[in-house]
């Protein structure tokens, strides 16, 4: 454990010698001149003014037509990249290396009055290459996969407030809490990967098709989809996923950093077993048969004291016992959730500290997936007034997997996370 103390106090010294001033302005805050503490507490991490901007189609809230669209400004892409340092050990052995963890490319921008688009691309990364193979990128598995994570239009204020249209893909909006606006670079929320052997669907992927959204000045909010389900590629079958997620905000605040917020979900979905289908389409759609259901219900919650904030999910997943490889005469039952502190401090919250636990609960008879895992987090913010974009950040986390066969997994990481 001696590398990881050398790691925090070189994180330390790092965040109070590095100077403070850089220009390197993300394009939303570029746009309107803004502090990136106008829309975050700590970039990835909205907070109340961010989720509203978000929710109003990337437009100021009542200032529909007065905002100026992507023709009027230069081109609105901004990137983000994290780089640093992993160590890495299990129950056998240890494990050190440098690495670029991943790079995204952004834009996003008002086309016409109540009009929007997001478009992020994630580049695939053969070399250099994070993998702990050793092998040369053509026999190894790259670090990062190309992927277009999110290609969608938006149709704000339909009805004002209350009806938008998202289409496309895009982060659905029973992700109340974004996997890809967390703080931890390394550890994910481990019930988003959880499933049943035999059904692909993937709790934490973006989605393709079109979500209805709306929010009341009471402080109510819903999200309904209908959508493929099969991340970014064409349905393989034609019964369509639906979800709905409603959110009630308690207090002043949007619930990210003022207020207090609660909130129930509910996902259903349908799994071939006969691939492909008699029919295949033009864009890779088939209509494949035998369909099995599956869903995944509920709650989150999320509360806030000064700059603290405290946010929870719990969820239970059943799939139907066709899919279920492992006992065939009861359905794959699971359940799962996670508990997050985040504390946000110093001018323009240049430092957040984070602790969180993660657990996933399966079914006895395939307890080996069972997890527990304990993280923590600092990051410190370097830039000037207009953009403390770039984080120093260092990040912990003791993972157990398994109930009879424990193994136990430690990592630590520091690395610098920017974007502009």
């Amino acid at each position: 454990m001696k590398k990881p103390l050398i790691y925090i106090l070189a994180l330390l010294v790092i965040a109070f010698i590095l100077p403070l001033n850089t220009h390197a302005i993300p394009a939303f805050a570029k746009k309107y001149g803004f502090n990136c503490n106008m829309c975050h507490t700590g970039y990835t991490k909205l907070n109340d003014f961010g989720q509203r901007y978000r929710d109003n189609g990337y437009q100021i809230p009542d200032q529909q037509g007065g905002e100026k669209n992507v023709f009027e400004l230069p081109p609105p892409i901004a990137m983000r990249l994290s780089l640093g340092h992993t160590f890495y050990n299990n129950n056998d052995n240890t494990a050190s290396s440098f690495n670029i963890y991943g790079v995204d490319f952004l834009a996003s921008g008002v086309l016409h009055k109540n009009i929007s688009f997001l478009f992020i691309y994630t580049p695939r990364i053969d070399e250099p290459s994070s993998m702990f193979s050793g092998l040369d990128s053509i026999n190894s598995n790259p670090s990062q996969f190309g992927s277009l994570e999110a290609a969608n239009l938006v149709f704000s204020n339909i009805i004002k407030g209350v009806l938008n249209l998202r289409i496309g893909r895009f982060e659905p909006g029973y992700h109340v809490y974004s996997s890809k606006r967390s703080y931890y670079l390394f550890q994910p929320y481990e019930i988003y990967a959880m499933t049943s052997p035999m059904n692909n669907y993937v709790f934490d992927d973006n989605q393709i098709g079109i979500e209805a959204t709306g929010h009341f000045p009471f402080g109510f909010k819903y999200a309904a989809g209908f959508v493929n389900g099969t991340g970014g590629s064409s349905d393989n079958n034609n019964n369509k996923d639906i979800y709905l997620n409603m959110v009630q905000t308690f207090g002043k605040g949007d619930g990210q950093s003022a207020g207090q917020r609660i909130g129930v979900f509910g996902y259903y979905g349908w799994q071939p077993l006969t691939l492909p289908g008699n029919v295949i389409g033009p864009n890779g759609q088939t209509n494949g048969t035998d369909n099995k259901a599956f869903y995944r219900v509920g709650a989150t919650g999320s509360a806030n004291w000064k700059t603290l904030n405290l946010q929870m999910m719990y969820f239970i997943g059943s799939d139907d016992k066709v899919l279920n490889t492992l006992d065939a005469t009861e359905n794959y039952k699971f359940n799962g959730g996670f508990v997050e502190l985040d504390y946000a401090g110093l001018l323009n919250n240049r430092l957040v500290a984070s602790v969180m636990y993660n657990w996933v609960q399966p079914p006895s008879y395939d307890s080996e997936r069972e997890v527990d895992a304990y993280s923590a987090l600092l990051r410190y913010y370097l830039g000037d007034w207009s953009a403390v974009n770039i984080a120093i950040h260092g990040e912990y986390t003791h993972r157990i997997t398994g109930d009879v066969t424990k193994n136990k997994e430690n990592l630590f990481a520091v690395a610098l996370d920017f974007a502009f």
